[in-house]
């Protein structure tokens, strides 16, 4: 089970829905269209399709499989006076004065480059429960951390 925000709930279904409704079909009409040109022995383009299809009824499989066992929070019932799930916390690399904010998501919306942070990761493993002003250590693969929590939403 993996809980899940409404956003990525949302996400998650339009992405399957466009694999099953856009991508599947056209893959299909490519398998047919190889195998109408003769001999499928040496027929690349048939094998690329169905390795195409392999790939996409996978990716099919995966989002389903994540979408069957989510559970969405909603954002109104967390508390904001711990790091939890859902929460977006600020906190300062007390090594070199960096200041930081994530917003700690489930493994399936996580996105560093949009600021968001796995439940999972060793930074918010550590950071889960703490109040504003803790001091937390993390051993990450490049050394030990030293943060300090600042702010908490």
């Amino acid at each position: 089970m993996e809980y899940i925000s409404q956003e990525c709930y949302d996400k998650l279904m339009e992405e399957l829905r466009y694999m099953e409704s856009v991508e599947l079909p056209r893959v299909r009409d490519a398998i047919a269209e190889a195998r109408d040109k003769g001999d499928l022995s040496e027929n690349y383009e048939y094998r690329a399709a169905k390795r195409e299809q392999a790939r996409l009824l996978g990716r099919i499989r995966y989002k389903q499989r994540v979408l069957e066992f989510a559970r969405v929070i909603d954002k109104s019932k967390i508390h904001s006076d711990t790091v939890g799930l859902l929460c977006k916390v600020t906190i300062t690399n007390i090594g070199n004065g960096k200041q930081m904010t994530y917003t700690l998501t489930s493994t399936s919306e996580a996105n560093l480059r949009e600021g968001k942070l796995s439940i999972k990761s060793p930074i918010a493993q550590a950071l889960l429960n703490k109040k504003v002003g803790d001091m937390v250590e993390v051993r990450v693969p490049a050394g030990k951390l030293t943060l300090r929590v600042d702010n908490i939403e």
